[in-house]
This record gives structure tokens, C-alpha cells and sequence, in this order.
């Protein structure tokens, strides 16, 4: 079992930045691939962005290519999501999600994931 907790979710102006963080605990093995991603009113679900641990291979959606980084910090049990240069279009509810099956090489792409955190929101105003 593994447990995800987000937080770092807020209101920002467009052009602003925020950080958002995973909280993982429970079964390593069950969390080799993290990734966050997002949904808006009416949209479908998106995947921003995912990281395989412990060697840090990353991928992210062309939407936020250069703007957003995800990354993992020294104890292996927090990913982080920094986003810059928010956009209006970046409003969404933000999940945090974690996979033991997918190695590092299907990681960076992969869009099923077995956990899933209660998310966090972000609103970005214009």
C-alpha cells in the first residue's frame, strides 16, 4: 500500500509560480514511478509530469515543457511539482500518483498508475 499526500495547492496571478509537494509513504517498491497530473471542470484527466525513482528519469506534457519541473527530494519520500510561469490554462485539481510497475524506461510516458492522492488546487487568475 502506499499512501500520497499533496499539498502546496493556492491562487496565484498568471505569470506567478507555486510548488507543489507529494507526501509518499508505504511500500517502496509500489512507488518507482511518480507523476503528477491534473484536472480541469469538463476537461479529461492530463498527465504533467512523472518521474522514475530512484534514477530520476523525467517526462513531462508539451502544455508545460520548460515551465514545470518535477522533482524528488534527498530521502526519496517527496516529489515536488514546480510550476512557473502559470498560465490561466494551468488551473486545475492536482493528483499525485505513484506505480511500482513501470521502470524507468515507460515511466516518463506512462498515464496508468495504481495510487492516487486526494489532489490539490490550483488556480491561476489572469
Amino acid at each position: 500500500q502506499v499512501q500520497l499526500v499533496e499539498s502546496g495547492g493556492g491562487s496565484v496571478q498568471a505569470g506567478g509560480s507555486l510548488r507543489l509537494s507529494c507526501a509518499a509513504s508505504g511500500d517502496t517498491n509500489s512507488r518507482k514511478c511518480m507523476g503528477w497530473f491534473r484536472q480541469a471542470p469538463g476537461k479529461e484527466r492530463e498527465a504533467v509530469a512523472r518521474i522514475s525513482l530512484p534514477v530520476g528519469v523525467t517526462g513531462y506534457a508539451d502544455s508545460v515543457k520548460g515551465r514545470f519541473t518535477i522533482s524528488q527530494d534527498m530521502s526519496k519520500t517527496t516529489v515536488y511539482l514546480q510550476m512557473n510561469s502559470l498560465k490561466p490554462e494551468d488551473t486545475a485539481m492536482y493528483y499525485c500518483a505513484a506505480d511500482g510497475r513501470l521502470g524507468w524506461t515507460r515511466c516518463p510516458t506512462a498515464t496508468e498508475f495504481g495510487y492516487w492522492g486526494q489532489g490539490t488546487q490550483v488556480t491561476v487568475s489572469s
